[in-house]
Formats: structure tokens, C-alpha cells, sequence
């Protein structure tokens, strides 16, 4: 066991920390913690010892050396008689239950597993609740960029209305690349690949399923009520084209993967609508200017305006910073004595399917092109509710797979006005299926306005 107890901290309390998984950010963590513990002694006003790190492989090479002797694959003797249990292994179990272990045995807990707290988090956070411990997660929703605590403890006496963020750095650096370069998406995708953004299977990032777990996390807080994650609206990426993007810029914005929380009155009652989708953000916008695998959070509340956090997302060591913030607030809790903080979840607001929310689109069709096809296409709109802003028009050559032999591709780029997104979706259907539409190409909503 190494002691990390400052040489001039003879009076501070010893807190046992045990640290699960020790992978890119595990390994950080442990690491700041051998080099910094008297520093970080000052900060929490308790002395804090590395009890020890839980692995599945001790012998396994990981990005910092470290004591072999700290490294244990007997992670439930480590986690009992512990203060505080950082989890840092990822996945739903067995993380699921040594942390309730942790829990249950009286440990304050620390995680950056938005898996684990989109799918079971009120069950950890009553767990945490019946002891008069506390759950910790600054790291879950945006790497290294502090959201967790302003959404809970800051504004806690505002009313926040929206969220809009970036949440995954590899979806982000993939659009700016394919924004700033016109390069391909399985070009930048490998490339992501290469660097570390992405994993081998990018599935997690592409499809929009880690910011699909980060808008359900963000929404809870926000909106004080427990949002399970298949209630968040869901779309990937992978569908996005270098003409789309070209498109986007023509038009004045660029597609961003965008979590977006928000509150609506639905049949004069309050709601919320969480979703994850590629959107068109205005250039104007600041969502706009957060290149490369960097992250951002724009809220929006009642009496504090505008606010936005911006950062890191993800790395190593970025995301080691917020774990030991929250290592510290711990060790805070537990010299101070009382019961932890528990969750804000008592407004019970009901989550609304995808067709409530009310916003823009742009819609990009493929039709031949012939006189009166405008007008057609026109007219379904008109008789779906959708009323049509702009229409931008460019003839491709010939369509092999027009009615007409030879005769030129036209591609319409219909911007609209705000609509349902359930009357443009039914819309969108009777297009597709009309005999003056080859080919519905794509549908983008427009978010930021």
C-alpha cells in the first residue's frame, strides 16, 4: 500500500481511496494521485492512501508505470473498509455491483461509467441514499469540462429550460474534418481510429449512442427527473455525406451531432423532449466553433441566460482532472460528517416521443428534372402543415433512375419554416412515395435558433 499523506498533514484524517480499472483514465488517476497527493491533502483537508487497484490482468502494460504492488485482481476485499471507491472500468457489470458493494458498505463513490448511470443510476443513487453516502460523476457526461455541478448545485435555484451539446469528441472531429477538409467519412472516421478518438468498433460514437447516455445523465439533472435512457431519441452519424456538408455551408450552417434536452408543454402540460441527432447549428452560433474532438454545453435557464462550458471531452488525462475533483469533494464530505447529497429526481415530468418537438428542417429531395414538379412537391407540403422558407435548386445531368429516359436530376433543398416534427415526418413519407420524388436523400432539423 503506498501512503499519500503529505509530510507536513500528521493532522488530517486517512481516507482509503481504491481505484477500479486502471485503462487510459485509471492509470491517470493513479498516477495524480502518487505525485500530487500532498497537494491534493491541502485541497480536501484529509490525507488520501491509494489502498490499492483492482485489474483483471496485473501484469497487463497500461499508459503510466506504476507500483506493482498497489495492483490486485481481488477487487471486493479492496472495496471493503474503503472511503472512497473510484470506478473506472467501464460497462455495466460487474461495475454494477461492486459499486452498490461500495455503497452499501459505506464508501463514497466516483465514476465516469455514463453506461452504468444511464441505465441504473437511480438504483446506485438510492443505494447511496440508504447509507447517507454519495455518488460522484462529474466525468460521465463531458471528459474534462465541469457541467455536472453547475446543472445540480448552481443553478439548483434556477429553472433550466435547454440543454444543447456536443458530447462525443469523435463524432465532432469526424464533421469539423469533413466540414474544414471535405474529406470522406470513412476516411476521417480511419483516421479517428488511428489517433484514439475512435474505438475499433465506433458503433458507441457514430450511432449516437454515448450521446444518447450523456442527454439522458444532463436531462436528470437539468430537469430533476429521472430520464431513462430509451426514452432519449436517438440518430448517428454515418448517414452524413461531404453534400450534405457542402449543402449546410451554402446555407449558412454545419452539421453537429447535438444532445438536446429541452422542456415543452405538451396538451397544456409540462414536458421534456431528450434527443440525439445530427443537426444544422447556424456558423453564427458558438455551438458552431468547437472544432476538432473538443467537447461543448450550451444551457439555457430562466433567470441566468446563457451559458455555455467548453473542453476537453475526452483523454486520459483530461478526464483523470475531473475524477479527482470529485475525489476531493468526497474527501470534503467525509471530514465535514453528515449524509451525502442526494439526486434531485421529484418533478416526475413525463419524457415525449420525438413527434412533439416543434423546429426547422431542411429536406433534400432528388426528382427529375420537368415542368410542374415544384408545384407538386409544393403542394405536399402545403397539405402536411409544412410551409416552406427556401428552396434552393441544382441540376445534376441525367437520372438513370428517372421516369423519363435522359432526362436531368434535380436536387431541391427545402428549408422550412417551424413545424412538428410528426407532420413533417408523415410529410416526408408522402413525398417518398409521390411520383415526382425519385429519391427523399436526406432530412436535417435545425437547432440554435
Amino acid at each position: 500500500m503506498t501512503d499519500l499523506q503529505a509530510s507536513n498533514s500528521t493532522q488530517y484524517r486517512r481516507l482509503r481511496v481504491a481505484l477500479l480499472g486502471a485503462g487510459a483514465v485509471g492509470s491517470q488517476v493513479a498516477d495524480l494521485l502518487l505525485r500530487h497527493g500532498d497537494e491534493l491533502a491541502d485541497r480536501a483537508g484529509a490525507s488520501l492512501e491509494l489502498a490499492g487497484i483492482a485489474v483483471r490482468d496485473v501484469n497487463a502494460k497500461r499508459d503510466v508505470e506504476l507500483p506493482a504492488e498497489l495492483f490486485t485482481t481481488d477487487a471486493e476485499s479492496l472495496i471493503v473498509g474503503s472511503d472512497i471507491v473510484i470506478e473506472l472500468m467501464g460497462g455495466i457489470e460487474p461495475a454494477r455491483e461492486q459499486l452498490l458493494l461500495a455503497l452499501n458498505s459505506g464508501a463514497d463513490v466516483v465514476t465516469a461509467n455514463k453506461a452504468l448511470l444511464a441505465t441504473h443510476g437511480p438504483e446506485l443513487f438510492e443505494a447511496a441514499d440508504q447509507v447517507g453516502a454519495s455518488v460522484y460523476y462529474e466525468a460521465a457526461a463531458a471528459g474534462a469540462i465541469p457541467i455536472i455541478r453547475p446543472l445540480r448545485d448552481s443553478l439548483a435555484g434556477d429553472r433550466v429550460v435547454r440543454i444543447m451539446g456536443i458530447v462525443n469528441g469523435t463524432t465532432n472531429y469526424i464533421l469539423d474534418r469533413m466540414d474544414t477538409e471535405g474529406a470522406d467519412f470513412a476516411e476521417v472516421l480511419a483516421d479517428a481510429q488511428r489517433l484514439g478518438y475512435a474505438e475499433s468498433d465506433p458503433t458507441a460514437d457514430v450511432e449516437g449512442y454515448d450521446a444518447a447516455q450523456k442527454a439522458a445523465i444532463l436531462a436528470s439533472l437539468a430537469f430533476h427527473t429521472t430520464v431513462p435512457l430509451d426514452a432519449v431519441y436517438r440518430e448517428g452519424i454515418t448517414q452524413i455525406t461531404p453534400a450534405m456538408i457542402d449543402e449546410a455551408r451554402a446555407a449558412g450552417f454545419v452539421i453537429k451531432l447535438l444532445a438536446v434536452c429541452e422542456r415543452l408543454t405538451v396538451d397544456g402540460a409540462e414536458s421534456i423532449s431528450v434527443r440525439v441527432y445530427p443537426a444544422l447549428v447556424a456558423r453564427t452560433h458558438p455551438l458552431a466553433s468547437v472544432h476538432g474532438a473538443n467537447n461543448a454545453v450550451f444551457v439555457e435557464a430562466e433567470a441566468a441566460g446563457s451559458l455555455m462550458f467548453y473542453g476537453a471531452g475526452a483523454g486520459g488525462v483530461q478526464t483523470a482532472s475531473a475524477v479527482l475533483g470529485d475525489v476531493v469533494s468526497a474527501a470534503r464530505r467525509h471530514i465535514a460528517g453528515g449524509v451525502g447529497v442526494g439526486e434531485s429526481t421529484r418533478a416526475n415530468l413525463p419524457t415525449v416521443p420525438i413527434g412533439h418537438v416543434i423546429t426547422r428542417y431542411q429536406v433534400t429531395l432528388e426528382v427529375a428534372d420537368q415542368p410542374g414538379v415544384l408545384a407538386s412537391i409544393a403542394g405536399i407540403l402545403s397539405d402536411g402543415g409544412v410551409s416552406v422558407a427556401t428552396v434552393v435548386q441544382t441540376v445534376e445531368g441525367p437520372s438513370a433512375g428517372s421516369e423519363t429516359d435522359g432526362s436531368a436530376t434535380a436536387r431541391l433543398i427545402i428549408g422550412t419554416h417551424r413545424a412538428p416534427e410528426q407532420a413533417l415526418s408523415d410529410t416526408v413519407e408522402r413525398l417518398a412515395s409521390s411520383a415526382v420524388v425519385d429519391r427523399v436523400v436526406s432530412v436535417l432539423r435545425v437547432e440554435g435558433e
